[in-house]
């Protein structure tokens, strides 16, 4: 599988620091409110490959937890102090914004280029409006975004997949639930291949709406918490070619900045963004 990674040079040199006070006030990056026992537990937890922390990624290096640990160190910006099992955790600031200066180039380089997009998200109410504010910039510079075009049953559960303002969700019962399982993607990709259409060009996503996609081959770039091994993982193995490290369940809101950066970096319209 060809790994696209793009160039990692850290761009906050050039950021203005209003946009990382806005980051770091906002608890997106910096002392974030992930607790520090989750994001270790759920390091063992994906090694597991339990149901929910493995993102639908196949493994192709054999990894222990150490060197999980050390990823998430690297990529992410957890403490590196292994004495440290409770309480405080972080997400740095600058590989942040080196992260999404990479989503940025990805993003825009497809959508500018009259790509077709896919959409999803399995955080409803924090990362749901930052995909859809990307969907309608996406939009407007001319790509396609990947749309419903009937109903998508899911067998499992009584539950469907469906699209809320270019963003596909799980949908259960009446209701948008958090969920960090492939299931959603994986049928509507074999679903949308049934129907004869177009895979997409490049899967923006989180979670195993972006891990599975990835996995199965198709370009994906995502964004994921410090409690989310999964994705960096994917991103190291060439699966995801980026993933941007933030706190992902913070109010809509207060992500307007970071979109703001990513959609002038991509070369997409930023004006009139509102969550």
């Amino acid at each position: 599988m060809q790994n696209r990674r793009t160039d990692r040079t850290d761009p906050t040199e050039q950021t203005a620091p209003e946009l990382t006070r806005a980051l770091e006030a906002a608890r997106i990056t910096g002392e974030v409110g992930t607790p520090r026992e989750g994001n270790l537990s759920h390091i063992q937890r994906f090694l597991d490959q339990e149901t929910h922390f493995h993102f639908g990624v196949p493994l192709t290096r054999d990894w222990d937890y150490d060197a999980v640990f050390d990823l998430m160190v690297g990529r992410v910006g957890i403490s590196a102090d292994r004495a440290h099992t409770a309480g405080q955790d972080t997400i740095s600031t600058a590989l942040c914004l080196a992260a999404s200066a990479r989503f940025a180039a990805v993003l825009g380089e497809v959508a500018r280029g009259g790509g077709r997009i896919l959409f999803g998200s399995g955080h409803p109410a924090g990362m749901v409006p930052v995909h859809q504010a990307f969907a309608r910039a996406a939009e407007a510079a001319g790509a396609e975004v990947v749309r419903a075009t009937g109903p998508i049953t899911v067998d499992t559960d009584g539950g469907d997949v469906r699209h809320l303002g270019g963003v596909w969700v799980w949908h259960q019962h009446g209701g948008v639930p958090h969920t960090h399982s492939p299931e959603p993607v994986a049928h509507l990709l074999a679903e949308l291949s049934r129907r004869g259409e177009a895979p997409p060009d490049l899967v923006v996503a989180d979670h195993g709406w972006a891990g599975y996609a990835g996995g199965q081959g198709l370009r994906a770039i995502g964004f994921a918490d410090c409690n989310d091994p999964a994705l960096f993982v994917a991103e190291a193995q060439g699966q995801v070619e980026v993933a941007v490290p933030l706190d992902d369940d913070i109010e809509p809101q207060l992500y307007l900045p970071l979109i703001e950066f990513i959609l002038q970096r991509a070369g997409l319209p930023a004006e009139g963004i509102a969550l």
